[in-house]
């Protein structure tokens, strides 16, 4: 394993930190939306952006949203790989994940697990004409990626994980008294949302009202690195997608999951940002992936919390990206790729 540490900077005065706010325009963005069916149901998913033939060409990039999140979660990722110009993000593939966005929860909850979600991914990726892909997850659904590279060795050739959440917070979820110390944050968010998930529409309700008052800035400060710096849409999506019961049953999948047993199996490259300020990712992380993942490669981001891409976007392109691998279609080097985001750093 190899680990880079990011950039340092005073307090509120990189011009990077979230530069970027959210969209939902998937048009502006040239993706289209679609449902498409699953053995979890129908999934809604924006797609699009396609340099070659369905069934050829550079294969897939597709991105992964984490708990309380949606595609729109990868919007400034988006945007900055498009303003770094020779590194586009093309062929994109990005679900809304069941229980997440405009993907209502599968009508077996029970059928919902870590593999049959990324099993519902594979799906999504063949269904739309794809034979392979990288696959980018932040949060959870670095989790989610990681066993598609599993389940799909021959299909999938890159992994970047963004901010994952991994062995700390699967252990807290298993035993959340004695891992308390560990990741504190989550655990406690883990027991509000589990109460909340109790109190049905009332508990999601609850949080909306917040949102409205103006004072789910203020509980969400542990997220980010300078909250106050976080634009308003970056807010009022994590309002929209703090949905108890989804979060809950999200949880719960991950501490059934056998992690170190799964990821011992994966072949292709692994490239993972997360910030030195990240609430959901313990010091131990790295290295208890190291020990499992043969071709892994980490960057830790100074002054940044659980949203990497959207509080560094340029940073964790230049992390995750421009190393995946000469036939990754995530960034072309022989074209430019890399210096053109390195430019692009300079010059913001």
């Amino acid at each position: 394993m190899t680990t880079t540490p990011g950039a340092a900077s005073a307090p509120g005065s990189d011009p990077r930190y979230a530069p970027f706010p959210l969209t939902t325009d998937e048009l502006r963005l040239g993706l289209i939306t679609s449902r498409i069916d699953t053995a979890l149901g129908a999934v809604t998913v924006r797609h699009g952006r396609r340099t070659g033939p369905a069934t050829g060409g550079r294969g897939a990039t597709i991105l992964l949203h984490g708990a309380a999140g949606s595609w729109s979660t990868w919007t400034p990722l988006i945007a900055a790989a498009d303003r770094a110009g020779a590194a586009p993000l093309t062929d994109l593939i990005i679900p809304d994940l069941p229980g997440w966005g405009d993907t209502p929860l599968a009508a077996d909850e029970s059928a919902e697990t870590i593999e049959s979600l990324a099993a519902a991914v594979a799906e999504i990726a063949l269904a739309l004409g794809y034979q392979h892909w990288q696959v980018l997850g932040h949060s959870l659904g670095g989790v989610v990626a990681l066993e598609l590279a599993c389940s799909e060795p021959r299909r999938t050739r890159f992994v970047g994980l963004v901010s994952a959440t991994t062995f700390s917070v699967i252990e807290s979820v298993q035993h959340p008294l004695t891992r308390f110390s560990v990741l504190p944050g989550f655990t406690m968010l883990l027991g509000v949302m589990r109460v909340l998930s109790g109190l049905g529409q009332a508990g999601t309700g609850l949080v909306r009202t917040l949102h409205r008052l103006g004072l789910l800035r203020q509980l969400v400060t542990p997220l980010f690195s300078r909250v106050s710096e976080i634009d308003v849409s970056v807010v009022a999506a994590l309002g929209a997608e703090a949905r108890p019961r989804s979060f809950a049953l999200a949880a719960d999948r991950a501490g059934r999951y056998d992690a170190a047993g799964a990821w011992a199996g994966i072949t292709c490259p692994v490239r993972s940002v997360h910030g030195d300020r990240d609430v959901f990712v313990s010091a131990l992380d790295d290295d208890r992936m190291a020990a499992v993942i043969t071709d892994l490669d980490v960057t830790v981001l100074d002054g940044t919390g659980h949203f990497a891409h959207v509080e560094r976007p340029f940073d964790t392109l230049l992390a995750v990206l421009p190393r995946a691998g000469q036939d990754s279609a995530l960034v072309d080097r022989y074209a430019g790729g890399e210096a053109a985001v390195d430019h692009e750093l300079r010059a913001r």
